[in-house]
């Protein structure tokens, strides 16, 4: 049996030499299968797991190696089960082993590397639970990776560092790290929980919570789930609550649940960016567009990428006549989507913008936009009285040259806006001056409204 044992151990010696590294396995399992007491059997076997990547098995022949040695060997498998320790993760197992070794050879630089590397990978751990608590997780991800370059399998770096990735919004590196491990271990409730994370943040809640139901399965005690799977309820069940009474245009008590769902969980950046610009929707419908703007802008923060929160701020910048922001808004939405629509709201605010930058003769008749054509007379008739220069006679010189600009000023809103054609045409934003030789300023002489005449002296 000894003589076949050794024979198998050749063969696999030959294979392991050539790198068929699976050949080797089947080889040096017979060995032991033929004489099960031989710890280099066990050796040669866990460093071809090793080379396999298949370090937990590794870890085990390794082990049993250590057992069975009592001199020569004991050397070399303390050394691969801290390498399988290491690998895996366990640094403070792998350092215990290096230490062994270099107890017995001193001078072992394999062993003194193996040493340093351990003690790394606890700093890296130290170091990436420090600023996961101080929720800074790039720099856990930078830990993890430089962890994972001396601990290569190790699921719980790759679970740690997958979930930041998450809480950072980079959610296709967090799920291909997740997919890996999961397609070597599919019940890993680890990974199971952040896969339905990435799909939660990004705002696909149902399959999220399948996802955190499966990982409570497998891993009743995984609080992580436990907790992201009652806030994916709630805070489903808060936004539909809120939209429903947005329908019923009970608008106070949509803000109020919009407000609510915002509070449950502040890393979940998609559904959070959609809660505000409801929330702003909500803001415009009170009539408070200061709001409004200030829950789209922060919709924006969350999601630089949310049209719908440019278009809705824009609109309020409209609607408070900031038309310079509204172009800018409407600028952003057409440079991403150039849709008719999009260009045709960017013209609009852009000929509001132009507008905005003449004289307001609306605003110095002090009547609206839609106001009629008595209305326009009688609001002329009666600031053009409260400015004409033979009421300010006894002013003083500023006094009186500040009250005949209003009054020319009067004159010129009341030239265009009695006009119907310049009254269009100055609606529509388009340039007067061609109109008429009188467009820049009153001319001066009588202004007949009804039967009354007011004379410009």
């Amino acid at each position: 049996m000894k003589r076949e044992a050794e024979g198998f151990k050749d063969q696999g010696n030959a294979f392991y030499v050539k790198k068929d590294y699976s050949e080797a396995f089947n080889y040096y399992t017979k060995a032991i299968d033929a004489c099960p007491k031989n710890a280099s059997y066990y050796g040669n076997r866990a460093a071809t797991l090793m080379m396999l990547c298949r370090f937990r098995e590794a870890l085990v022949d390794s082990q049993r190696a250590v057992r069975l040695d009592d001199c020569f060997m004991k050397v070399r498998g303390h050394l691969r089960e801290g390498k399988c320790h290491l690998s895996l993760g366990n640094a403070m197992a792998a350092s215990r082993c290096f230490q062994k070794v270099l107890e017995l050879e001193p001078s072992n630089s394999q062993a003194q590397q193996e040493h340093k590397n351990a003690t790394a990978v606890l700093e890296y751990e130290r170091m990436a639970e420090l600023d996961f608590e101080k929720r800074d997780f790039r720099k856990v991800v930078y830990s993890m990776d430089k962890a994972l370059g001396l601990a290569s399998t190790c699921h719980r770096f790759k679970i740690l560092k997958a979930e930041c990735l998450a809480l950072l919004g980079r959610y296709l590196e967090a799920q291909s790290v997740a997919s890996d491990i999961l397609r070597m271990d599919s019940t890993n409730g680890d990974a199971l929980y952040v896969r339905g994370l990435c799909l939660y943040y990004e705002d696909c809640i149902d399959k999220a919570v399948q996802f955190f139901v499966q990982a409570l399965r497998m891993a009743p005690d995984h609080e992580k789930s436990r907790l992201a799977c009652r806030n994916a309820k709630a805070l489903k069940a808060k936004k539909e609550e809120g939209n429903k009474v947005f329908k019923d245009s009970n608008f106070e008590a949509a803000y109020r649940l919009y407000s609510e769902a915002l509070a449950i969980d502040p890393n979940n950046i998609k559904t959070n960016a959609k809660l505000y610009c409801n929330r702003g929707t909500v803001g415009a419908k009170l009539n408070k567009p200061d709001q409004a703007i200030e829950d789209c802008t922060s919709a924006i923060k969350l999601d630089d990428t949310y049209i719908k929160a440019y278009l809705r701020r824009a609109q309020c910048y409209m609607d408070i006549e900031q038309y310079e922001e509204a172009v800018r808004d409407y600028e952003k939405v057409y440079q991403t989507e150039k849709t008719k629509e999009h260009k045709h709201l960017l013209k609009t605010a852009q000929l509001e913008l132009k507008k905005s930058k003449r004289k307001d003769y609306y605003k110095v008749l002090g009547v609206g936009k839609n106001a009629t054509e008595d209305e326009i007379k009688k609001a002329y008739r009666k600031r053009a009285l409260m400015h004409h220069p033979d009421r300010h006679s006894a002013a003083t010189p500023e006094v009186q040259k500040e009250e005949e600009k209003k009054f020319k000023e009067m004159g010129e809103a009341f030239t265009v806006l009695s006009d119907p054609k310049k009254k269009t045409r100055y609606d529509c934003g388009h340039d007067l001056e061609d109109d008429s030789n009188n467009m820049g300023g009153h001319d001066g002489g009588f202004v007949p409204i009804g039967n009354v005449v007011v004379s410009d002296v």
